[in-house]
């Protein structure tokens, strides 16, 4: 199971993964100089660091590494999620604790990927057509 990335692995993978290509050293660095002061040689160690830890790979071009990420941010999330919930004594209650903190755009979401989930699984039973069961017994 992943840990969870430090604060400067986090920004350094952040843009990675939004610029979904590969990346130099010298590209991050500039991006990361605009919001703070940073060595070429400390952003070059973080991403020989991730690169050591799986996070992301890396090709020769000429002198120096280009790198890509291994996986997404949302498969870094999940990971991140699954591991906190199976390190629960009460996985129920840690989930029933989660759903209650989140906002109506995250249920949606949540609504929608498990709707996503079930259309995958061979024994789900089939999804209701588009509209089913909207306006019943609400008078309309």
């Amino acid at each position: 199971m992943p840990r969870q990335l430090g604060e400067l692995e986090d920004a350094v993978m952040t843009r990675v993964w939004q610029w979904n290509r590969p990346v130099t050293v010298r590209e991050v660095l500039e991006d990361l100089q605009q919001e703070r002061s940073i060595a070429y040689t400390t952003v070059m160690t973080v991403m020989d660091n991730l690169h050591q830890k799986g996070w992301v790979r890396r090709e020769v071009d000429g002198r120096a590494y280009r790198y890509t990420a291994v996986s997404t941010r949302a498969a870094y999330s999940a990971a991140l999620m699954n591991e906190a919930w199976s390190q629960s004594d009460n996985p129920a209650a840690a989930l029933v604790a989660f759903f209650g903190m989140m906002s109506s755009e995250q249920r949606e979401a949540l609504t929608d990927a498990i709707r996503i989930v079930g259309h995958n699984t061979p024994d789900a039973p089939p999804a209701p057509a588009e509209g089913a069961g909207e306006g019943e017994g609400q008078g309309r």
